[in-house]
């Protein structure tokens, strides 16, 4: 596994040079990819299992007000035979498996998080939908120059977006645009990349998001 080259381009759309990206994360080929597309599944899944908010909830007959007492009597009258009128089948009567409050979040270890994430990466570099972007909008935000600096690249598909905390300007300037998804390099997650077609860093999101993916192997070796 060698290093992946990536394309740098400025404000215009224009070739500036390339960057070395680490191959163990943007360096798997189509085939390993294809092998974890069941573990890529699993903690997308997962991920938008957690967002679920899980506060639904309906009625049981026992949650209804009222009907305490029997409408008619048992038998006698010709009428089916009813004990409440807050059993499921009266009108305003409770819900039969109805949902209720419960946490939908599934446990994902993290090891299995990482790793989804470099083999989507890995897939779009394959591809040749990983960039790095210079927006040349340090000075002041602007959509207009945003859009500028991404349509060469991105042909106007949907594309999500890493800057590093400190490029406001550049976050100001492409939070606007329908076809772009915002996100902090250390926010990037593999549902974002998933639903993406293109994958740009910013100069400084790209160091940000390599630095903080390499320190903590560096740290273990």
């Amino acid at each position: 596994m060698a290093n992946v080259t990536l394309n740098v381009t400025d404000n215009k759309g224009k070739a500036t040079g390339t960057v070395d990206a680490p191959a163990e994360i943007f360096g798997f080929s189509a085939e390993e990819v294809q092998s974890r597309i069941p573990l890529i599944h699993q903690v997308v899944i997962a991920q938008l299992a957690a967002a679920r908010q899980g506060t639904h909830a309906t009625k049981t007959r026992g949650m209804v007000s009222g009907g305490g007492r029997k409408p008619w009597k048992q038998k006698g009258t010709g009428r089916a035979r009813q004990g409440s009128i807050r059993a499921p089948q009266w009108y305003h009567g409770g819900t039969v498996f109805g949902p209720q409050p419960r946490d939908y979040s599934q446990r994902t270890p993290k090891k299995m998080k990482a790793a989804a994430l470099k083999y989507v990466l890995s897939d779009r570099a394959n591809a040749g939908h990983v960039a790095v972007v210079d927006f040349g909008v340090s000075e002041a935000p602007s959509t207009k120059a945003a859009v500028a600096a991404l349509t060469p690249v991105t042909e106007n598909k949907f594309t999500t977006v890493v800057l590093s905390r400190e490029n406001v300007n550049e976050w100001l300037s492409v939070r606007n645009i329908p076809t772009v998804h915002p996100i902090f390099a250390d926010q990037l997650n593999t549902y974002d990349v998933v639903t993406a077609q293109y994958v740009v860093f910013s100069k400084e999101g790209f160091d940000a998001f390599v630095a903080a993916k390499t320190e903590p192997a560096a740290k273990e070796a």
